[in-house]
């Protein structure tokens, strides 16, 4: 069982940066992939980024290659978000998740096993 919370989400203006944290319970972390997606109202949840359990892998959507990085810290058990160079289109409710078995369909929120609460990010024009 692994239970995820997320922080970090707030209001920025567009070209800021902001800081996601997903901080995991459980003694089993380091073994499970994980991935941060996010959704906007009216909209389903799309994929932003994924790490592998080693950490030796990660994946973004083209949306946010570039400007975001997808790290983890298993001593803390936490998985980080750095997204810089903001736009309005970036504002959603921000979710981590946890994935037991690697998949190539990673990006597909049915791949992932738990996940947090969100956290909303909002980006100003």
């Amino acid at each position: 069982q692994v239970q995820l919370v997320e922080s970090g989400g707030g209001l920025v203006q567009a070209g800021g940066s902001l800081r996601l944290s997903c901080a995991a319970s459980g003694r089993t972390f380091r073994n499970y992939n994980m991935g941060w997606f996010r959704q906007a109202p009216g909209k389903e949840r799309e994929f932003v980024a994924a790490i592998t359990w080693s950490g030796g892998s990660t994946y973004y959507a083209d949306s946010v290659k570039g400007r975001f990085t997808i790290s983890r810290d298993s001593a803390k058990n936490t998985v980080y978000l750095q997204m810089n160079s903001l736009k309005p289109e970036d504002t959603a409710v921000y979710y981590c998740a946890a994935m037991r078995y690697y998949s190539d369909t990673y990006s597909q929120p049915r791949e992932y096993n738990y996940w947090g609460q969100g956290t909303q990010v909002t980006v100003s024009s």
